[in-house]
């Protein structure tokens, strides 16, 4: 499906766009396989093909940049060791959002989050979503979910065959309605309601085989031709010490590849 002049300027916006200098160092978490064309490094928890549901659905990470394997509560760098951080669609897969979002805060001066509305996701949502997020005067506000459906009878209705497809076309069609874009530096205001229940989890473990519909392959190809010119902004020659603090670096303090680090 070719996108609507609409789509191409919400999807420059959202992954092109970026308030950095070209010496400025940036930081991807939950990179998955569609890492941010900026990035210089990358965070993914689970970065196997195994855990590809959790993203598109289509491939394990990509380990285009430096790879480090780490929770988003628990990240191994140092503090403010990033200018910028980006952070889409993961914080409403954590069970503890407000220590994540600590985290993006120390390591990185600003950032940008981006999470599914709650308006549409409570229509039509992905079964690993722990928390409905919505914007309450600036706040982003996670409220924890007491079920993996909004409304059983809406849930039924969608399951009706050929149903689910037409409305992921229609939310499509209007992505930035769908999305919630926050932008931050220093801080970033929100709230958390309630906690997700053992009953929820034991059920998003049971529907862990369903997956996002994304066109990942279309994604790509747009964030290549949109930065054709651009790619030599990220950074070259970075070193463990870097990013790390000393007790964490390796002797020799090895220049960092593009492959997968595990540290800790």
């Amino acid at each position: 499906m070719i996108p609507t002049t609409a789509e191409l300027r919400s999807f420059h916006r959202r992954r092109i766009a970026i308030p950095v200098g070209p010496g400025d160092l940036v930081l991807d978490v939950g990179s998955g396989d569609k890492p941010h064309w900026r990035a210089d490094v990358l965070v993914d928890r689970f970065p196997d093909a195994a855990h590809a549901v959790q993203r598109s659905g289509s491939e394990a990470a990509r380990l285009t940049r430096p790879l480090f394997d780490a929770d988003v509560t628990v990240m191994p760098f140092k503090d403010r060791a990033f200018d910028y951080v980006n952070c889409s669609h993961l914080l409403e897969h954590v069970l503890d959002p407000a220590a994540a979002i600590s985290e993006l805060e120390r390591v990185a001066g600003a950032g940008y989050v981006e999470v599914p509305a709650a308006g549409s996701a409570r229509i039509l949502d992905f079964p690993s979503h722990l928390w409905w997020c919505r914007l309450d005067d600036g706040v982003l506000t996670f409220e924890a979910k007491r079920a993996l459906d909004f409304d059983p009878d809406i849930a039924a209705y969608v399951r009706e065959p050929g149903v689910r497809d037409d409305l992921d076309a229609m939310f499509q069609r209007h992505l930035t309605a769908r999305l919630l874009e926050v932008p931050w530096v220093g801080r970033l205001q929100y709230r958390v309601e309630g906690a997700p229940s053992a009953e929820l989890l034991a059920e998003v473990e049971a529907r862990a085989d369903q997956h996002h519909g994304r066109d990942s392959v279309l994604t790509r190809m747009l964030t290549t031709v949109l930065t054709f010119r651009r790619r030599n902004e990220r950074r070259r020659g970075l070193r463990m010490s870097d990013l790390l603090p000393p007790e964490l670096v390796p002797p020799g303090d090895p220049v960092l590849e593009p492959r997968r680090y595990s540290v800790g």
